[in-house]
């Protein structure tokens, strides 16, 4: 079925619902896991910089967490931290997924009401239509909020 999976992390607490259910599919289908934590700058007009959105040491930590939480339960897992700016999140997702020879990408999209959902799109939204690597929405868990 899977041999090997790509997840999609960020910072949020709706990543562990993404790395439970890509940890899950691995064990069933003893495929090898790979993260990917894309640490995100935008590009300010206003101060015409490229502003960073995560330290180096933010993006690692949340990375090294993914793959403890992954290894715990007995997943072969490899990551990196990547970066680029919010506009190429969708398509770094989908690249590395090929570089990587995934046949699964796991994402948790956000949920956003319609009127902001138009205006800021979800990455999984991007990531599902862009990519020829199938994606798997990781639905965010009732509780993850708490986490």
């Amino acid at each position: 079925m899977f041999h090997h999976i790509l997840v999609a992390i960020d910072p949020s607490p709706a990543r562990h619902s993404a790395l439970r259910l890509a940890g899950d599919m691995a064990r069933l289908t003893q495929a090898k896991v790979s993260v990917l934590h894309i640490a995100a700058s935008a590009a300010s007009a206003s101060l015409g910089a490229v502003v960073s959105l995560e330290d180096d040491t933010e993006a690692k930590a949340v990375l090294d967490e993914a793959l403890a939480e992954l290894r715990e339960k007995g997943v072969a897992a490899d990551g990196t931290v990547t970066q680029a700016f919010t506009t190429m999140i969708a398509p770094t997702i989908s690249d590395t997924a090929e570089e990587v020879g995934a046949d699964l990408i796991v994402v948790s999209p956000h949920h956003r009401g319609t009127v902001e959902a138009f205006f800021h799109p979800r990455v999984s939204d991007a990531v599902a239509h862009a990519s020829r690597v199938a994606v798997l929405l990781a639905p965010e868990e009732p509780d993850a909020a708490e986490k």
